[in-house]
Protein backbone atom coordinates (compact mmCIF):
# COMPACT_ATOMS: atom_id res chain seq x y z
CA UNK A 1 0.00 0.00 0.00
CA UNK A 2 1.22 3.47 -0.92
CA UNK A 3 0.13 6.58 0.98
CA UNK A 4 0.97 10.27 0.80
CA UNK A 5 1.13 12.20 4.08
CA UNK A 6 1.17 15.98 3.73
CA UNK A 7 2.72 17.88 6.62
CA UNK A 8 4.85 14.80 7.31
CA UNK A 9 7.50 16.74 9.24
CA UNK A 10 4.92 18.19 11.61
CA UNK A 11 3.47 17.03 14.90
CA UNK A 12 0.68 14.70 13.78
CA UNK A 13 2.08 14.00 10.32
CA UNK A 14 5.35 12.57 11.62
CA UNK A 15 3.59 10.28 14.10
CA UNK A 16 1.17 9.12 11.39
CA UNK A 17 3.98 8.46 8.91
CA UNK A 18 5.86 6.35 11.46
CA UNK A 19 2.76 4.28 12.21
CA UNK A 20 2.05 3.68 8.53
CA UNK A 21 5.62 2.62 7.72
CA UNK A 22 5.69 0.32 10.75
CA UNK A 23 2.56 -1.36 9.38
CA UNK A 24 4.18 -1.99 6.02
CA UNK A 25 2.98 1.00 4.01
CA UNK A 26 5.19 2.81 1.54
CA UNK A 27 4.90 6.49 2.51
CA UNK A 28 5.74 9.64 0.61
CA UNK A 29 5.89 12.50 3.08
CA UNK A 30 5.48 16.03 1.76
CA UNK A 31 6.37 19.14 3.75
CA UNK A 32 7.17 22.71 2.76
CA UNK A 33 9.05 23.42 6.01
CA UNK A 34 7.14 26.69 6.28
CA UNK A 35 9.03 28.71 8.95
CA UNK A 36 6.11 28.92 11.38
CA UNK A 37 8.47 27.41 13.95
CA UNK A 38 12.15 26.37 13.85
CA UNK A 39 13.13 23.83 11.22
CA UNK A 40 15.29 22.04 13.78
CA UNK A 41 12.14 20.86 15.59
CA UNK A 42 10.72 19.41 12.38
CA UNK A 43 14.02 17.71 11.64
CA UNK A 44 13.85 16.15 15.10
CA UNK A 45 10.34 14.90 14.27
CA UNK A 46 11.76 13.21 11.17
CA UNK A 47 14.81 11.64 12.82
CA UNK A 48 13.28 8.19 13.27
CA UNK A 49 11.48 8.26 9.92
CA UNK A 50 14.66 9.00 8.01
CA UNK A 51 16.03 5.68 9.27
CA UNK A 52 12.97 3.69 8.22
CA UNK A 53 12.79 1.74 4.97
CA UNK A 54 9.63 2.65 3.11
CA UNK A 55 9.65 6.39 3.79
CA UNK A 56 10.81 9.18 1.52
CA UNK A 57 10.41 12.91 1.88
CA UNK A 58 9.64 15.59 -0.67
CA UNK A 59 10.23 19.20 0.36
CA UNK A 60 7.86 21.34 -1.68
CA UNK A 61 4.99 23.82 -1.36
CA UNK A 62 1.75 21.87 -1.87
CA UNK A 63 0.49 24.55 -4.26
CA UNK A 64 3.43 23.77 -6.56
CA UNK A 65 3.16 19.96 -6.49
CA UNK A 66 2.77 17.96 -9.70
CA UNK A 67 -0.04 15.86 -8.28
CA UNK A 68 -0.65 13.85 -11.44
CA UNK A 69 2.69 12.07 -11.09
CA UNK A 70 2.78 11.76 -7.31
CA UNK A 71 -0.71 10.27 -7.05
CA UNK A 72 0.05 7.49 -9.52
CA UNK A 73 -0.38 4.19 -7.63
CA UNK A 74 -1.36 6.05 -4.42
CA UNK A 75 -4.23 4.50 -2.46
CA UNK A 76 -4.68 7.01 0.38
CA UNK A 77 -3.81 10.67 0.96
CA UNK A 78 -3.64 11.83 4.56
CA UNK A 79 -3.83 15.62 4.27
CA UNK A 80 -2.37 16.85 7.55
CA UNK A 81 -0.57 19.97 6.29
CA UNK A 82 -1.89 23.38 7.32
CA UNK A 83 -0.89 26.83 8.41
CA UNK A 84 -1.77 26.47 12.08
CA UNK A 85 -2.38 28.86 14.94
CA UNK A 86 -5.48 30.85 15.86
CA UNK A 87 -3.86 34.05 17.14
CA UNK A 88 -1.43 34.54 14.27
CA UNK A 89 -4.22 34.17 11.69
CA UNK A 90 -5.35 37.76 12.30
CA UNK A 91 -3.82 40.60 10.31
CA UNK A 92 -1.09 40.52 7.68
CA UNK A 93 -0.46 36.76 7.90
CA UNK A 94 -3.93 35.83 6.69
CA UNK A 95 -2.63 35.39 3.15
CA UNK A 96 -0.46 32.53 4.39
CA UNK A 97 -3.57 30.80 5.76
CA UNK A 98 -5.39 31.18 2.46
CA UNK A 99 -2.38 29.79 0.59
CA UNK A 100 -1.55 26.80 2.79
CA UNK A 101 -5.01 25.85 4.06
CA UNK A 102 -7.34 26.60 1.16
CA UNK A 103 -5.41 26.90 -2.09
CA UNK A 104 -3.16 23.93 -1.29
CA UNK A 105 -6.23 21.81 -0.50
CA UNK A 106 -7.91 22.83 -3.76
CA UNK A 107 -4.82 21.83 -5.76
CA UNK A 108 -4.70 18.46 -4.02
CA UNK A 109 -8.40 17.83 -4.66
CA UNK A 110 -7.96 18.65 -8.35
CA UNK A 111 -5.14 16.12 -8.48
CA UNK A 112 -7.21 13.42 -6.80
CA UNK A 113 -10.14 14.22 -9.11
CA UNK A 114 -7.93 13.15 -12.01
CA UNK A 115 -6.46 10.11 -10.21
CA UNK A 116 -9.13 7.39 -9.99
CA UNK A 117 -6.82 5.01 -8.14
CA UNK A 118 -6.97 7.09 -4.96
CA UNK A 119 -9.41 5.33 -2.64
CA UNK A 120 -9.51 7.87 0.20
CA UNK A 121 -8.53 11.42 1.13
CA UNK A 122 -8.45 11.85 4.91
CA UNK A 123 -8.47 15.55 5.76
CA UNK A 124 -7.30 17.01 9.07
CA UNK A 125 -10.08 19.41 9.97
CA UNK A 126 -10.49 21.19 13.30
CA UNK A 127 -12.91 21.80 16.14
CA UNK A 128 -12.20 25.49 15.45
CA UNK A 129 -14.88 25.37 12.78
CA UNK A 130 -17.55 25.16 15.50
CA UNK A 131 -16.44 28.38 17.20
CA UNK A 132 -18.44 28.93 20.38
CA UNK A 133 -20.45 25.76 19.96
CA UNK A 134 -24.21 25.95 20.35
CA UNK A 135 -24.28 22.82 22.53
CA UNK A 136 -21.85 20.63 24.48
CA UNK A 137 -20.83 17.97 23.74
CA UNK A 138 -20.99 19.04 20.11
CA UNK A 139 -22.41 16.89 17.33
CA UNK A 140 -21.17 17.05 13.74
CA UNK A 141 -24.58 18.50 12.78
CA UNK A 142 -24.07 21.60 14.95
CA UNK A 143 -23.83 25.04 13.38
CA UNK A 144 -20.39 25.82 12.01
CA UNK A 145 -19.50 29.33 13.20
CA UNK A 146 -15.72 29.78 13.50
CA UNK A 147 -14.51 32.71 15.57
CA UNK A 148 -11.02 33.06 14.05
CA UNK A 149 -9.62 33.50 10.54
CA UNK A 150 -7.82 30.17 11.00
CA UNK A 151 -11.14 28.46 11.69
CA UNK A 152 -12.66 30.12 8.63
CA UNK A 153 -9.95 28.69 6.37
CA UNK A 154 -10.27 25.20 7.87
CA UNK A 155 -14.03 25.29 7.38
CA UNK A 156 -13.64 26.50 3.80
CA UNK A 157 -11.14 23.72 3.03
CA UNK A 158 -13.41 21.07 4.55
CA UNK A 159 -16.42 22.30 2.60
CA UNK A 160 -14.34 22.39 -0.57
CA UNK A 161 -13.54 18.72 -0.04
CA UNK A 162 -17.21 17.83 0.24
CA UNK A 163 -17.98 19.88 -2.89
CA UNK A 164 -15.41 17.80 -4.80
CA UNK A 165 -16.93 14.66 -3.32
CA UNK A 166 -20.46 15.56 -4.42
CA UNK A 167 -19.47 16.90 -7.84
CA UNK A 168 -16.71 14.51 -8.89
CA UNK A 169 -16.81 11.57 -6.50
CA UNK A 170 -13.55 12.44 -4.74
CA UNK A 171 -13.47 10.01 -1.76
CA UNK A 172 -13.14 12.69 0.92
CA UNK A 173 -13.40 12.21 4.70
CA UNK A 174 -12.86 14.92 7.34
CA UNK A 175 -11.61 14.41 10.89
CA UNK A 176 -12.40 17.33 13.17
CA UNK A 177 -9.57 17.23 15.72
CA UNK A 178 -10.20 18.52 19.23
CA UNK A 179 -6.92 19.95 20.65
CA UNK A 180 -4.39 17.22 19.91
CA UNK A 181 -1.42 17.05 22.29
CA UNK A 182 1.54 14.79 23.00
CA UNK A 183 5.24 14.47 22.16
CA UNK A 184 6.30 16.71 19.22
CA UNK A 185 3.45 19.15 19.80
CA UNK A 186 4.14 22.49 18.09
CA UNK A 187 6.00 25.03 20.24
CA UNK A 188 3.20 27.61 19.93
CA UNK A 189 0.66 25.24 21.52
CA UNK A 190 -0.21 25.55 25.18
CA UNK A 191 1.08 22.28 26.64
CA UNK A 192 4.43 22.65 24.87
CA UNK A 193 4.78 26.23 26.14
CA UNK A 194 3.80 25.23 29.67
CA UNK A 195 6.29 22.40 29.88
CA UNK A 196 9.11 24.40 28.36
CA UNK A 197 8.42 27.12 30.94
CA UNK A 198 8.70 24.61 33.78
CA UNK A 199 11.92 23.20 32.35
CA UNK A 200 13.46 26.68 32.00
CA UNK A 201 11.91 28.14 35.17
CA UNK A 202 10.20 30.97 33.32
CA UNK A 203 6.67 32.37 33.82
CA UNK A 204 3.71 31.28 31.74
CA UNK A 205 1.00 33.52 30.32
CA UNK A 206 -2.54 32.42 31.18
CA UNK A 207 -5.21 34.11 29.11
CA UNK A 208 -8.65 34.40 30.65
CA UNK A 209 -9.88 33.17 34.02
CA UNK A 210 -8.74 29.55 33.70
CA UNK A 211 -12.32 28.33 33.48
CA UNK A 212 -12.21 27.79 29.72
CA UNK A 213 -12.45 24.12 28.80
CA UNK A 214 -11.10 21.90 26.05
CA UNK A 215 -11.54 18.33 24.92
CA UNK A 216 -7.89 17.19 24.75
CA UNK A 217 -6.94 14.35 22.40
CA UNK A 218 -3.68 12.41 22.71
CA UNK A 219 -1.80 12.09 19.44
CA UNK A 220 -1.94 8.28 19.27
CA UNK A 221 -5.73 8.46 19.40
CA UNK A 222 -5.74 10.92 16.50
CA UNK A 223 -3.49 8.51 14.56
CA UNK A 224 -5.87 5.61 15.22
CA UNK A 225 -8.73 7.71 13.86
CA UNK A 226 -6.78 8.41 10.66
CA UNK A 227 -6.03 4.75 10.08
CA UNK A 228 -9.67 3.82 10.61
CA UNK A 229 -10.91 6.61 8.33
CA UNK A 230 -8.65 5.36 5.55
CA UNK A 231 -10.51 2.06 5.23
CA UNK A 232 -13.82 2.15 7.11
CA UNK A 233 -16.97 1.49 5.13
CA UNK A 234 -19.30 4.46 5.33
CA UNK A 235 -16.57 7.03 6.01
CA UNK A 236 -16.48 8.62 2.55
CA UNK A 237 -18.41 11.87 2.38
CA UNK A 238 -18.59 12.17 6.17
CA UNK A 239 -17.07 14.36 8.89
CA UNK A 240 -16.15 12.97 12.31
CA UNK A 241 -15.36 14.55 15.66
CA UNK A 242 -12.13 13.19 17.11
CA UNK A 243 -11.87 13.99 20.82
CA UNK A 244 -10.19 12.64 23.90
CA UNK A 245 -13.26 11.67 25.87
CA UNK A 246 -13.19 14.28 28.62
CA UNK A 247 -13.63 18.04 28.96
CA UNK A 248 -11.20 19.74 31.33
CA UNK A 249 -10.66 23.33 32.46
CA UNK A 250 -7.35 25.08 31.87
CA UNK A 251 -6.94 25.41 35.64
CA UNK A 252 -7.26 21.63 36.03
CA UNK A 253 -4.69 21.07 33.27
CA UNK A 254 -2.16 23.32 34.99
CA UNK A 255 -2.67 21.51 38.28
CA UNK A 256 -2.19 18.13 36.60
CA UNK A 257 1.01 19.25 34.87
CA UNK A 258 2.36 20.48 38.22
CA UNK A 259 1.55 17.10 39.77
CA UNK A 260 3.13 15.16 36.89
CA UNK A 261 6.27 17.30 36.84
CA UNK A 262 6.67 17.93 40.55
CA UNK A 263 7.19 21.62 39.75
CA UNK A 264 5.12 24.77 40.21
CA UNK A 265 4.19 27.38 37.62
CA UNK A 266 4.88 31.07 37.94
CA UNK A 267 1.84 32.60 36.25
CA UNK A 268 1.10 35.88 34.53
CA UNK A 269 -2.57 36.48 33.75
CA UNK A 270 -4.06 38.41 30.87
CA UNK A 271 -7.40 38.87 29.12
CA UNK A 272 -8.98 36.20 26.94
CA UNK A 273 -7.66 36.35 23.38
CA UNK A 274 -9.74 37.10 20.26
CA UNK A 275 -10.55 33.91 18.35
CA UNK A 276 -10.30 31.54 21.33
CA UNK A 277 -13.50 29.57 21.84
CA UNK A 278 -14.64 29.45 25.47
CA UNK A 279 -15.44 25.72 25.52
CA UNK A 280 -15.00 22.67 23.30
CA UNK A 281 -16.32 19.17 23.80
CA UNK A 282 -16.64 16.44 21.17
CA UNK A 283 -19.55 14.07 20.78
CA UNK A 284 -17.66 11.15 19.21
CA UNK A 285 -20.58 8.74 18.92
CA UNK A 286 -20.56 8.95 15.11
CA UNK A 287 -16.83 8.15 14.98
CA UNK A 288 -17.39 5.28 17.39
CA UNK A 289 -20.19 3.83 15.25
CA UNK A 290 -18.56 4.15 11.80
CA UNK A 291 -14.82 4.21 12.54
CA UNK A 292 -14.80 2.12 15.70
CA UNK A 293 -13.08 5.06 17.37
CA UNK A 294 -12.55 4.98 21.13
CA UNK A 295 -9.90 7.20 22.78
CA UNK A 296 -7.44 5.13 24.79
CA UNK A 297 -5.17 7.65 26.54
CA UNK A 298 -6.33 9.50 29.65
CA UNK A 299 -5.18 13.10 30.09
CA UNK A 300 -2.84 12.42 33.04
CA UNK A 301 -1.15 9.57 31.15
CA UNK A 302 -0.77 11.69 28.05
CA UNK A 303 0.69 14.60 30.01
CA UNK A 304 3.11 12.22 31.73
CA UNK A 305 4.38 11.05 28.33
CA UNK A 306 4.65 14.60 27.10
CA UNK A 307 6.55 15.73 30.19
CA UNK A 308 9.09 12.95 29.66
CA UNK A 309 9.52 14.02 26.01
CA UNK A 310 9.95 17.66 26.97
CA UNK A 311 13.14 16.78 28.83
CA UNK A 312 14.87 16.31 25.46
CA UNK A 313 13.90 19.74 24.12
CA UNK A 314 16.71 22.24 23.57
CA UNK A 315 16.64 24.81 26.36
Amino acid sequence: MYAIVTGAAGFIGSHLSERLVSQGWEVLGIDSFEPFYPRALKEANLAKLRQMTGFRLLEVDLVEVDWSSLLRNCQVVFHQAAQAGVRSSWGDQFGDYLHHNLLATQRLLEGVRQSPGVARVVFASSSSIYGDAESLPTLETASLQPVSPYGVTKLAAERLGFVYHRSFGVPFTALRYFTVYGPRQRPDMAFHRFMRALRTETPIDVYGDGGQTRDFTFVSDAIAANLAAATADGAVGEAFNIGGGSRVTLAEVLTTIEQVSGRTFERRTGPAQPGDARHTSADTSKAAHILGYAPQVALRDGLTAMWAWSGDLPQ
